[in-house]
């Protein structure tokens, strides 16, 4: 979800011609791949960051999971051989796989996850799924074997850890993995230009020495769509996951590349800070959704890629319900409802807008549609690091924003009474601590349903909708995911044919 941008200047394009021969070259070898990436992460720890770019470089490919998420949504083993769990939910026994080395040459084993969990949720921990690991206490029966038991039941625990967030990281350089990144998978970091460019080399080291195919993959940092679109074309990308939408029509009928259309489990919303008045009033709230012609967001934010939600859950998931009628399209209810609130015409909102297009684009669509129902809005356009620090971080300091949350199971985070967007509901949390205690699957599914109903008619946020991602490849790629269950570039499944 939260992203950093690098800008990539027309004077770059100019140049793009002149990458075609050695761009050929490059193919032919069909043991490296450049893969284009909108965002740069801020760092390469995802225990420390919440910028989803960091995950889209490391995970599975230089820092490993005990279990692995693959493209469907499955969970399998990774570090971890097999789990079982006891009957009462709460206590899961993992083997662990043997003989794993991490890239400094230190053995992988249950001291590492004992490490790697307790510093997850200790209390300097940065780690966005904090209260995750806190639950969690990590006890090593031998080398290979590790319990962990579990404060509450969580069923969604093997998909957790199969997330970035839950990374083993080797504890003499633990702290250097922002910048030296230190795991077990088969790719270790090259090189990183800083605003361009980063690549990793295959481990010689790594278990399953036949399991990458590829010797050398380059991320590549391109915020522009055009320059996106560019960089494909003249061969300076191979492929070109999560693109910029409004490039695709241009390459569906180009025989050299290949359009794979995903589904997600992202959820683009309008953020609302619920502690700045008046828009801690519901009606306000709800005022600012009746204006707000989701469809419309959807083609000005993602050219029609996108599917309308109403809270903050997505067709597809367990015990998805759909709410989008709970707050609809309504801007003669907007206006009722303002006058409800006692509120003063014009209204006047500051909207802080992170980069990517979607933002800034579904952005323009909404300040118009909030002018015709007497809300003005400012616009203040920032970078990552400046909507991290204020927005997401710190003090909180906006009215409006809109963002992308791409992690599967994150209702928890409006039971956090310190998230940034500030929504507090004892009702909520009660409801929520049920979700998370019930173990039978058909009961917690209608639990999920009546909490996606709770954030709808208390409209947390405007619930805009379920993105859906286009990649772009030359035709020979192999082995690209279609869906996203989760941000990920898992290097191992690529391939040239």
């Amino acid at each position: 979800m939260l992203k950093r941008r690098t800008l990539l200047t027309t004077a770059a394009l100019a140049t793009v011609p002149l990458a075609l021969p050695h761009a050929a070259l490059a193919q032919g070898r069909k043991d490296s791949i450049v893969i284009g990436m909108s965002l740069e992460p801020p760092g390469l720890d995802p225990t420390a960051g919440a910028a989803s770019a960091i995950a889209e470089i490391v995970q599975y490919n230089i820092l490993e999971t005990l279990t692995k998420i693959n493209a469907d949504g499955s969970v399998t083993p990774l570090l971890a051989e097999s789990w079982e769990v006891s009957p009462d939910l709460k206590t899961y026994t993992f083997k662990l796989r043997r003989g794993v080395k991490f890239q400094n040459g230190e053995p992988f084993n249950a001291q590492s996850v004992k490490f790697s969990f307790d510093r997850a949720g200790g209390d300097k921990s940065t780690n966005k799924d904090k209260r995750t690991f806190a639950n969690l206490s990590t006890r090593p029966v031998d080398d290979y074997t590790v319990v962990l038991l579990n404060k509450e039941i969580d069923p969604d625990l093997p998909f957790l850890l199969g997330q970035a967030t839950a990374v083993i990281v080797e504890p003499k350089s633990a702290d250097t993995n922002a910048t030296q990144p230190v795991g077990t998978g088969p790719y270790k970091l090259d090189s990183w230009a800083k605003g361009s460019s980063l690549t990793l080399v295959k481990w010689d080291g790594f278990r399953n020495p036949g399991q990458a195919k590829l010797k050398k993959v380059t991320f590549r940092f391109i915020s522009d769509v055009a320059a996106q679109a560019a960089a494909l074309l003249a061969g300076d990308v191979d492929a070109f996951p999560r693109i910029g939408t409004r490039v695709v029509p241009q390459f569906k009928n180009n025989p050299q590349f290949q359009v794979i259309i995903g589904g997600s489990r992202a959820k683009t919303i309008l953020t609302i800070n619920n502690r700045h008045k008046p828009l801690d009033d519901v009606r306000v709230r709800r005022a600012i959704l009746a204006a707000i012609d989701r469809k419309a967001v959807i083609e000005g934010a993602a050219d029609g890629f996108g599917v309308p939600i109403g809270s903050h859950y997505v067709p597809g998931a367990a015990g998805y319900v759909d709410t989008t009628g709970i707050n609809p399209f309504d801007p003669g209810k907007a206006k009722k409802l303002l006058a409800e609130a006692g509120v003063k015409l014009p209204l006047e909102l500051t909207m802080t807008l992170p980069p990517p297009p979607y933002a800034r684009q579904g952005g323009e669509v909404i300040v118009a549609e909030l002018a015709k129902v007497g809300i003005t809005v400012k616009v203040q356009n920032v970078e990552w690091a400046q909507w991290l620090s204020s927005t997401y971080g710190g003090p909180h300091n906006y009215d409006l924003t809109i963002v992308s949350h791409v992690e599967p199971f994150d209702l928890g985070n409006f039971a956090k009474p310190d998230y940034y967007w500030g929504y507090q509901s004892k009702a909520f949390d009660t409801l929520y601590d049920k979700i998370k205690t019930t173990a039978n699957t058909a009961e917690r599914n209608k639990l999920l349903g009546d909490a996606q109903k709770m954030l709808a008619v208390d409209a947390a946020c405007g619930f805009l909708y379920q993105p859906q991602f286009p990649t772009i490849a030359k035709k020979g790629v192999k082995g690209l995911w279609k869906d996203m269950p989760i941000f990920v570039n898992d290097l191992s499944t690529l391939s040239w044919s």
